[in-house]
């Protein structure tokens, strides 16, 4: 089980929202929209999956990481490994 299970209707929901987002933005593509209108929703959307990102690494951290720090786990693995998916997620 993932430890953003809890929080799956609400992830889905934005992310549904997102890939309106994206068909809007294809949309003002195929109308020629002016370029700052396209790189506003551009931002948009990169704002709105962030906070997907934010909200997933957010249930890892206090849900897999704490359990497997607090069993004693492979504890230095496991941090390694959330460390490495914040270098990723934040470049």
């Amino acid at each position: 089980m993932s430890s953003y299970c809890s929080n799956k209707k609400e992830l889905i929901t934005r992310l549904k929202r997102v890939e309106g987002q994206v068909r809007g933005i294809q949309n003002m593509i195929d109308d020629e929209k002016y370029c700052v209108e396209v790189l506003t929703q551009i931002a948009a959307v990169k704002g709105a999956l962030n906070k997907v990102g934010m909200s997933i690494l957010e249930s890892h951290t206090h849900g897999c990481v704490k359990d497997a720090v607090d069993v004693g786990e492979e504890g230095d693995e496991v941090i390694s490994e959330l460390m490495d998916v914040i270098f990723k997620f934040t470049k």
